[in-house]
């Protein structure tokens, strides 16, 4: 059974999947920040340890408190949703996957304009994208939305096709 929150809405975990510098915290703050809170790990202390621990921690309490929750990193391949998908699951929660087609040209040009922490060395976008898999329904979403930049400095979302479960 599906929770609801205190104020009506679903209880929801967003698992944000693309690319570093592929918009997913532009798209975040535009259309998720006034639900979901946001859990990153690029928001942690560089030096801090135990990342993947903090986030769950941070997912886990979000979720126990009934809010929806979105988790903005590359989450490239099912070893990082896997555990996402779970705590969804523990809560009651729909489990939404924002799916961003790898562009690597376009995120390297995107990030070779950030400065300082926010650029990433082009490597770690080239090794991303090694990693980065399509995730669907059958790695346990309840649904997987395709986000695409539109060109006019916005994002385009809709379904994906995404293969069913057998």
């Amino acid at each position: 059974m599906e929770r609801t929150p205190q104020d009506g809405q679903a209880l929801e975990i967003a698992v944000l999947v693309g690319l570093q510098a592929a918009g997913k915290s532009t798209f975040y703050e535009r259309y998720l920040a006034g639900s979901h809170v946001r859990v990153s790990k690029d928001l942690f202390p560089r030096a801090a340890r135990n990342k993947q621990q903090r986030q769950m921690r941070l997912v886990e309490a979000a979720l126990s408190a009934g809010r929806p929750v979105a988790v903005d990193n590359t989450n490239p391949s099912p070893e990082e949703w896997r555990p996402l998908v779970a705590a969804g699951r523990a809560h009651g929660a729909t489990v939404t996957a924002y799916w961003f087609p790898p562009d690597t040209a376009g995120s390297l040009r995107r990030n070779a304009a950030r400065e300082g922490r926010d650029r990433v060395p082009d490597v770690g976008i080239h090794a991303t994208h090694g990693r980065l898999r399509k995730p669907s329904l059958s790695d346990g979403f309840d649904s997987v939305l395709e986000v695409r930049l539109d060109g006019h400095g916005g994002f385009a979302v809709g379904p994906s096709l995404s293969p069913r479960p057998t």
